[in-house]
């Protein structure tokens, strides 16, 4: 069933694959779109984590550590999105785990097109990460 589902999704094309909540997409991939304006990359790791190694350009921080934990990220990103749960968004963390926890807890809040970008900044398993690609970054000026 599974496979089945899977090829009626191919065959829908691409506004099937958007409608698919907590799909994961490459650091590639979440940059050219977010490049074009066709998702909002959100950076959800830690204040210390951006200004350690900066973020990546063009991305929204809106970390996962919030005082009020998963409530509290869920208002942040409501108000950095106006409250827009249909908006495309790309999720990115250390190693792609944060990432998840955060696109689970977005996709239960009614947000429908959320993107995980799991090989994270530094790899995973999923592939080398947004630094080692060597993809554009922005140094962060507002932690």
């Amino acid at each position: 069933m599974g496979a089945l589902l899977l090829v009626i999704g191919i065959a829908a094309g691409p506004a099937a694959a958007q409608e698919t909540v907590g799909k994961v997409i490459s650091a590639e991939q979440a940059m050219q779109l977010a490049a074009s304006g066709e998702i909002v990359l959100v950076d959800v790791r830690s204040p210390q984590e951006w200004r350690q190694t900066g973020v990546p350009a063009g991305a929204e921080m809106v970390t996962i550590h919030q005082p009020n934990g998963l409530i509290g990220f869920l208002d942040a990103m409501g108000e950095a999105l106006s409250d827009d749960r249909g908006r495309p968004i790309a999720l990115i963390c250390a190693r792609g785990n944060r990432s998840s926890v955060a696109s689970t807890a977005l996709a239960r809040a009614g947000y429908t097109q959320v993107y995980n970008i799991r090989e994270g900044m530094f790899g995973s398993p999923d592939g080398p990460g947004w630094m080692a690609r060597g993809l554009p970054m922005d140094s962060c000026r507002t932690c």
